[in-house]
């Protein structure tokens, strides 16, 4: 482990507090900044029992969860921790608490040689502990294509006179699910989507009003970084339309919930990485927001933890979207989750349509960068992104209704094994007055920002 990773601190746990995830907000100084590196292989996640503590006796000074903002667990959940820390030789690196599952958890460094096999069967076998596992790592699943390799876009223009967006014309993925259609008649509006991806550029001009809560669990060292694949997949979910620059994006009245729970790799600046516990906050995070959608472009090997989480969620009635990795397996996390929506890329002909997998565009996709920029990119991140805006539409169209009927109406639309999701007829089935073509006029708030 690298010998600058900080001591642990209780004062950052992050609090889930009656169902809601508080403090989740800037990680403190004295958190590692897991961007910066550290040795996965010798770190585990343990979760125990969080149970209140007792209530004080009269006259005793009250102890509510009010003033404790960085509130880390009960007195015996913090006593167990501490117990688990000294008989096992393990050091605390973070701690936080989920309140809905009523668990306590903790990112425990093993000691020198030890062997974390070993020690994770031990864990298991411990009356005291509820869940113990590694600390998973997950990655991002997209690229820059050929098309993007040092080439400028053409000069500003577009096909389509109802939109003033001069890229427009260059989105053959908008027309492909045919957005256009879908948008006379909702836009996503007063839907709530957490993008629990690498860190967004909210400042980009093309993303203006649609962020509305930007939140950064990687680290102190490592605050409101904007990212190719999270910039990338927001500029597909909702790019602003008629604001005369660049693109549109599929839902483009939803509201964004950027959650930072990658980080981009100096060598590899397409993808990102994640890990267990960065995913757990922000996924907390996404519980306590109230989302009505999380997108989950990425994945990774099946997490206890985690899948507890997206349980609970899914329980609750959030719709949760996720990337078919490019091995095409889908027992890992989330898309092996029950109730989780998977997407892959439609050009991706070997993905086993008879899975109940849903399919959109995921090559050559243009969409935005940092910076203010344009670029185009591939994967079934950004075909995900495409799922999670035309369920937006639905789902503005037609407020709570399950996740299963939404699923099954695109799954519907997409005609023949193999094609892409058709939004329009989609909105149509579900009571919308779509005209589904490719010319179809837009609504008209959308012609005037």
């Amino acid at each position: 482990m690298p010998a600058s990773l900080p001591a642990p601190s209780i004062l950052r746990s992050t609090a889930l507090l009656l169902g809601l995830a508080l403090g989740a907000g800037p990680v403190a100084a004295d958190e590692p900044d897991w961007s910066a590196g550290y040795d996965a292989a010798q770190m585990i996640v343990v979760a125990v029992a969080n149970k209140p503590d007792p209530q004080p006796a009269a006259g005793a000074t009250p102890r509510g969860y009010d003033a404790l903002p960085n509130y880390a667990g009960g007195d015996r959940a913090v006593a167990t921790a501490a117990n688990l820390s000294s008989d096992y030789r393990l050091r605390e690196v973070s701690a936080w608490v989920i309140a809905p599952l009523r668990l306590r958890c903790m990112v425990f460094a093993l000691p020198p040689a030890a062997d974390r096999a070993a020690v994770l069967a031990q864990l298991k076998g411990d009356r005291r502990v509820r869940i113990a596992q590694p600390l998973q790592e997950f990655e991002t699943f997209s690229a820059g294509t050929a098309a993007a390799a040092g080439s400028a876009l053409p000069a500003a223009s577009t096909t389509d006179a109802v939109y003033n967006d001069p890229y427009l014309g260059l989105q053959h993925n908008f027309s492909a699910v045919a957005a256009a259609g879908a948008q006379r008649t909702t836009r996503g509006d007063g839907v709530r989507i957490a993008l629990i991806d690498a860190g967004v550029d909210a400042a980009h001009p093309d993303l203006d009003g649609r962020i509305v809560q930007q939140r950064d669990f990687i680290g102190a060292a490592s605050q409101n970084v904007a990212e190719r694949h999270g910039t990338e997949v927001a500029g597909v979910i909702a790019a602003v339309a008629n604001n005369k620059l660049g693109i549109v994006g599929i839902a483009p009245a939803a509201q964004l919930l950027a959650y930072r729970a990658c980080w981009t790799l100096p060598a590899q600046p397409d993808s990102a990485r994640c890990n267990s516990y960065t995913l757990a906050l922000a996924l907390g995070a996404a519980l306590a927001s109230d989302a009505h959608i999380i997108n989950l472009s990425l994945g990774g090997p099946a997490d206890p933890l985690l899948e507890e989480l997206l349980a609970h969620a899914l329980a609750r009635g959030t719709i949760v979207v996720g990337a078919v990795p490019p091995d095409r397996r889908l027992d890992g996390f989330p898309v092996g989750v029950p109730g989780v929506i998977a997407v892959a890329s439609a050009e991706d002909v070997q993905t086993d349509a008879a899975a109940g997998v849903l399919r959109a565009p995921g090559r050559d996709i243009l969409t935005l960068e940092p910076g203010g920029h344009y670029d185009y990119a591939s994967g079934s991140s950004l075909a995900t992104a495409h799922v999670t805006g035309a369920l937006a539409l639905l789902l503005a169209l037609k407020p709570g209704e399950r996740t299963a009927e939404l699923a099954a109406l695109l799954r519907r639309s997409q005609g023949e094994a193999g094609a892409p999701i058709d939004i329009c007829s989609a909105v149509a089935a579900l009571g919308g007055a779509a005209a589904c073509d490719q010319h179809a006029a837009a609504p008209a708030a959308a012609k005037e920002r």
